[in-house]
């Protein structure tokens, strides 16, 4: 039941990464530190639609 997700920068905005999560188990939005190389540093990346 892993749906594919998408995360995005929140400084630029921009679509970075994939993931994949458990939507039964993790109800809230995935918030994670990952680098960013349009900003070229590490900065928030949260679940988009």
């Amino acid at each position: 039941m892993a749906d594919i997700v998408i995360l995005a920068c929140s400084d630029c905005k921009r679509r970075n990464y994939t993931t994949t999560k458990n939507k039964k188990k993790i109800t809230s939005k995935l918030e994670f530190k990952k680098y960013c190389r349009f900003c070229r540093k590490h900065t928030l990346h949260k679940e988009t639609k």
